[in-house]
């Protein structure tokens, strides 16, 4: 679906406050973190909810955004359609793979006509039968964020998928807390999902710092999504759990690095463990020892380096008598000993 390496995502969601130039640095910075791909999002407060003010519209569940209405949040949080294909064609001059995440039908024709190359499903969507149908009857590659979903909501959007032929899934490992505390997190679950739904499986996260999303690429997640913000000072619904550009490149670079040591399954040494190789321990004459002298502990050990015989040998070789005068600081072979 994406790279044979991990695919990284930096989510710029509401982190441009309105501001098309401040969009624009944005993903420029994107490019020179690291990321693979730009995410943004596409809906309108209209077409998110409805302009109601009554209690059940109200934010007041110790979030980063109680007090406002979901209309109000949405209004000045969305990502203006006339800038996404502007903001498109930046990202992929800059060898950005760009792709958003729809809210409803009309984002998604909007974005059909972008041809994006991938669809996201936000965690609170997920529950959006009808929406991930449409979604996935694109036929294009699938990303699903987890963050509010139980098993049977993981299994039936799946099916869901699957029902309108779309097998390219790929599932987020999520925690829809902002910022989401460590022990909320569960990583484990991630080596779990990819057993159990034998699926491309990553991480959608919204920790502080680094630690968790490494974690998880050492647990199998083949795909990270991270929000990006240039500075956490600008403010703006999302900027208390993104991550700055020097935070997000040295995730990226610990990312990379995790992937090469992770490797394969491999009981062979390399040129260089083998020349290493030479300082393991091995059977050498710690004494001088005359021709015809029995061998014992004070005067043959295991020691480094290994240029004598593997320390294997030591009790065979242990009380017999020397074939030969040898010096102290010499490498044991069996050629010097009677057996």
């Amino acid at each position: 679906m994406y790279m044979n390496k991990v695919f990284i995502i930096a989510e710029i969601s509401a982190n441009h406050n309105q501001n098309f130039d401040l969009a624009v640095k944005t993903i420029k910075a994107i490019k020179e973190s690291g990321a693979d791909a730009v995410k943004i999002q596409t809906y309108t407060a209209d077409t998110l909810t409805i302009n109601c003010h009554n209690k059940y519209f109200q934010i007041n569940k110790g979030t980063l955004w109680d007090g406002q209405t979901l209309y109000d949040l949405y209004k000045k949080a969305y990502t203006p359609w006339e800038w996404q294909p502007k903001l498109k064609k930046i990202a992929e001059d800059l060898g950005l793979m760009f792709f958003s995440t729809p809210f409803d039908k009309t984002a998604v024709d909007f974005l059909e006509k972008m041809k994006v190359p991938i669809y996201k499903v936000a965690s609170f969507e997920i529950t959006d039968i009808p929406l991930i149908e449409y979604i996935a009857s694109k036929k294009k590659p699938i990303i699903i964020s987890t963050g509010i979903a139980e098993l049977k909501d993981i299994e039936k959007v799946i099916k869901a998928c699957k029902r309108m032929g779309n097998n390219d899934i790929t599932l987020l490992k999520c925690t829809s807390a902002y910022p989401a505390p460590y022990e909320e997190i569960n990583l484990l679950t991630i080596p779990d999902m990819i057993k159990r739904f034998k699926l491309s499986i990553g991480l959608s996260d919204h920790s502080m710092g680094w630690e968790v999303p490494v974690a998880a690429v050492s647990l199998g997640a083949k795909v990270i999504e991270k929000h990006f913000i240039l500075d956490r000072k600008l403010g703006g619904p999302d900027s208390a759990f993104s991550m700055q550009p020097n935070e997000f490149a040295e995730m990226v670079k610990a990312i990379r690095n995790i992937e090469k040591a992770l490797g394969k399954v491999s009981y062979k040494l390399s040129a260089k463990v083998k020349k290493s190789r030479i300082f393991s321990r091995s059977l050498f004459v710690v004494e001088d020892i005359k021709k015809g002298e029995v061998l014992t502990e004070k005067n043959i050990r295991s020691i480094r380096p290994g240029y004598g015989l593997h320390p294997e040998y030591y009790y065979k070789v242990l009380g017999k008598k020397s074939k030969e005068n040898i010096k102290k600081g010499t490498p044991l072979s069996l050629k010097m000993v009677y057996l």
